[in-house]
C-alpha cells in the first residue's frame, strides 16, 4: 500500500494569513493538490489518501473526496509534527508499504507526476524525489523502512533531511519546473 499524505497544516507565517484558503485560480489554494491526489487514488486499491490539517474547511473537503483527515495539534512548532501526525494515522506499516508526502502549497502538481511516483512504489525502491534538472522538491516517496527516520525529525525539518542521508539510493521523478513552485507570500499568487 502507498499512503499519500497531504500536509496542509502549516502556519503560513510569511503569507500573513491561512494561505491554503487563499484564492488560486478561482478555488482555495489547498484544493488543487487535494483534487490531484484524490484523482490519482480514485479506484485504486494500492493507495490511500490522508490529509493532515487543523482547518475545518480542508478536513471537510478531504472527507468529501473519501480521504482521511487528521489533525496536527502541534503543527505550529514545525513540519516535523505534521509528518508525525500523518505517520500516526497510517501506521502500522507493512514492510512493503510506501509513504508519499505532498505539500498543500504546491498547486501545480500534476496527476501524471504522482502516478510516476506510485509506479516506483515497488520492492527495491528506497526513496524518490520530484526533480526538474538540478532542482529537487516535493513530493517525496519513502519506503516503510524510513518511517523511523521520519519520526526523528525535529522542528521545521521535513523529509528532505531523510532523503539527503541516502543520495545513492534516491530516485528522481522528472516533473515540470512549475510543479516545484510553492506559494509562500501573497505576491506568489497569480
Amino acid at each position: 500500500m502507498t499512503h499519500l499524505i497531504y500536509l496542509a497544516a502549516g502556519a503560513s507565517r510569511r503569507f500573513g494569513a491561512d494561505k491554503l484558503l487563499a484564492d488560486y485560480h478561482g478555488r482555495p489554494l489547498f484544493s488543487h493538490g487535494l483534487q490531484t491526489l484524490a484523482e490519482v487514488c480514485a479506484g485504486r486499491r494500492d493507495a490511500d489518501l490522508t490529509v493532515v490539517t487543523n482547518t475545518p474547511a480542508i478536513a471537510e473537503a478531504a472527507r468529501a473526496l473519501d480521504a482521511r483527515a487528521v489533525p496536527s495539534p502541534q503543527s505550529a512548532l514545525g513540519q516535523s509534527y505534521s509528518i508525525r501526525a500523518g505517520l500516526d494515522a497510517v501506521e502500522p506499516l507493512g514492510a512493503g508499504d510506501f509513504l508519499l508526502f505532498a505539500v498543500a502549497d504546491q498547486p501545480r502538481l500534476r496527476a501524471e507526476t504522482v502516478r510516476r511516483f506510485l509506479a516506483l512504489a515497488v520492492p527495491g525502491t528506497w526513496a524518490a524525489t520530484a526533480a526538474c534538472g538540478d532542482r529537487v522538491g516535493n513530493p517525496g516517496l519513502f519506503c516503510a523502512a524510513l518511517a523511523p527516520a521520519l519520526r526523528t525529525l525535529q522542528g521545521d525539518r521535513g523529509g528532505r533531511a531523510v532523503l539527503n542521508r541516502y543520495p545513492e539510493r534516491l530516485l528522481r521523478v522528472a516533473c515540470a519546473s512549475e510543479e516545484l513552485e510553492d506559494i509562500d507570500t501573497p505576491a506568489d499568487l497569480p
